[in-house]
């Protein structure tokens, strides 16, 4: 706790007694959970689940990664939620949720909440953590989903109103179940800093359905059953979990496939789940896929920038332009996933209310596959000269281990008719993820795992002026279709503008999308659950799983 906040609980001094307390039972080996009954969740037994995924920071203000989500999903309660099996939030914590004026939306919580560390959970709590988002705005966290957020009120201690910016927003609801969504104890949490990981462990933070007992970030991460949770996912199905973190896919299926790992989760290679799938002592589970892959151009330091030497912005943009025309995206999916991924022509995934195929219809040729000569005249066009120098990163541990091939084939496409020289780097995500906003990478891979289950959630941290990328692109137009959308109640009208946006997009090429993948889990033979939370919300969640 930092030294400026006085705590308004009688409850905050014992925090540090309680996460002993957890510790401890967690070293004792019963099935416990931190409540005062002692009492964990239904069933027994303990699951190991592995991934090669990374946390950046366990601080929800700090992490907008699919890693650190992973983690606050378990541990953190949330105001609305995704029932498994479903992608439309309901209330979570929340005892309800409604818009009671356009331009404000009022949750009542459950009476009663408490932390895991014995602290009450209230009003103020929620309050403070979406003052703090804001306030803190970290470059690599989730406040840009907050865009539509004016302030918020706690006028008791169950009652929130969030006030908003602009009327009618359809996707608020969703947006408090997303990464921006993670409630935080306010005496543990500092107000307009990230909080170290350790202390919010020491702090015993969480009131998710489970509760973190022991934290060594990215080797071993070991949780406990809250039975203090009294959200929309019911009690947790086995009391303890301990998530193993892998450098290498090669390892987690080797230990899948002996039963020393029972779920693996993120990422095994498309060769790897293949092969697992003949053998009989483990299932593949699959489930849909909101996941896209696409480069980002740094609208300053790509080729023709606006801070280079020779900046052109019409040289910039058939530098896109040409990269658009030369990807094949039906090699990508084919020769490197296997079929996992699929090709991707938009800014929307299919499947999606609004997704249309623009970068089909106006790059390559015009069917999907590549066009080489179509790429050398727009450069030609617009007097660039050839081969383009192209720097090009991606990071070699955060998107599984076929992004090595999937880049290094890139590379050969660009290449293929002598208009680029790629320069293709790696670079592990700890450090991509500071150096990718730093303007380090002209052009370099990122993934997408949403938020929520809404076209709105490939929009709006991407392509508003103050994004989730930190690119420099900005379209007045662009930025006004954005907002306009996500206040249109209509759903033909609200269509119709997601289909405009994309339009716009695929002549802008802020990034360049080009595959769309599903879920996979590989779990043993005995484990179950699985099915039930790789649905549509896209969140795992360790809750539903069990074993034997």
């Amino acid at each position: 706790m930092t030294t400026n906040r006085a705590s308004r609980r009688l409850f905050a001094p014992v925090a540090g007694a309680a996460a002993v307390a957890l510790a401890l039972t967690a070293c004792s080996g019963g099935s416990g959970g931190t409540g005062d009954d002692g009492e964990g969740g239904g069933g027994g037994g303990s699951l190991i689940v592995g991934t090669t995924d990374k946390i950046t920071s366990l601080d929800p203000a700090g992490a907008y990664d699919n890693g650190s989500f992973a983690v606050m999903n378990q541990v953190y309660p949330f105001l609305m939620n995704t029932p498994y099996g479903s992608p439309d939030v309901e209330p979570d914590i929340a005892e309800s949720a409604e818009f009671t004026a356009p331009k404000e939306y009022t949750v009542t919580l459950k009476p009663g909440l408490k932390w895991a560390n014995g602290n009450d959970l209230t009003s103020s709590d929620v309050k403070f953590t979406f003052d703090r988002q804001l306030a803190i705005a970290d470059q690599n966290g989730p406040s840009s989903l907050l865009f539509n957020l004016d302030s918020v009120e706690a006028p008791d201690d169950t009652t929130v109103v969030f006030h908003l910016k602009s009327p009618d927003d359809q996707t608020f609801p969703q947006v408090l179940s997303s990464p921006a969504g993670p409630i935080v104890d306010e005496d543990v949490f500092s107000p307009d800093a990230l909080t170290p990981d350790q202390e919010i462990v020491d702090g015993n933070a969480f009131a998710g359905q489970y509760a973190i007992s022991s934290y060594e970030v990215n080797r071993l991460v070991t949780y406990e059953a809250y039975d203090g949770y009294e959200g929309v996912l019911g009690e947790a199905k086995t009391p303890q979990v301990s998530v193993k973190y892998f450098a290498d896919a090669s390892n987690l299926k080797l230990e899948v496939q002996d039963g020393s790992v029972d779920v693996a989760f993120r990422s095994l290679s498309p060769t790897d789940i293949e092969d697992l799938e003949g053998n009989d002592d483990v299932q593949v589970v699959k489930g849909p896929g909101g996941e896209i892959r696409y480069v980002v151009f740094n609208f300053d330091t790509q080729p023709f920038g606006a801070k280079q030497q020779d900046a052109d912005e019409d040289k910039a943009s058939a530098v896109r332009q040409a990269v658009a025309h030369l990807i094949d995206r039906e090699a990508l999916a084919d020769q490197v996933y296997k079929g996992t991924y699929a090709p991707l022509y938009s800014f929307v995934p299919d499947g999606l209310t609004g997704a249309a195929e623009p970068l089909k219809e106006m790059y390559g040729d015009g069917q999907g596959g590549p066009d080489a000569a179509a790429a050398k005249k727009v450069l030609s066009d617009a007097g660039v000269s050839t081969p383009v120098e192209l720097d090009l990163q991606y990071s070699n541990d955060h998107y599984g281990p076929s992004s090595g091939d999937e880049y290094a084939l890139i590379k050969d496409q660009l290449e293929a008719d002598g208009l680029f020289k790629v320069n293709l780097q790696t670079t592990e995500w700890v450090q991509y993820s500071k150096d990718r906003t730093a303007d380090v990478y002209p052009a370099y891979q990122l993934g997408w795992f949403p938020d929520y289950s809404d076209a709105d959630n490939y929009l709006t941290p991407f392509f508003l002026e103050e994004n989730f990328l930190g690119n420099h692109y900005a379209d007045p137009e662009v930025e006004k279709l954005i907002l306009q959308q996500a206040s249109t109640p209509d759903e033909a009208q609200r269509t119709a503008l997601i289909e405009q946006i994309q339009e716009l997009e695929a002549q802008d090429l802020s990034t360049v999308p080009y595959l769309q993948g599903e879920q996979v889990a590989v779990v043993g033979a005995d484990v179950t659950g699985a099915e039930d939370t790789l649905d549509a919300s896209f969140k795992f969640r360790y809750g539903a799983l069990a074993k034997g």
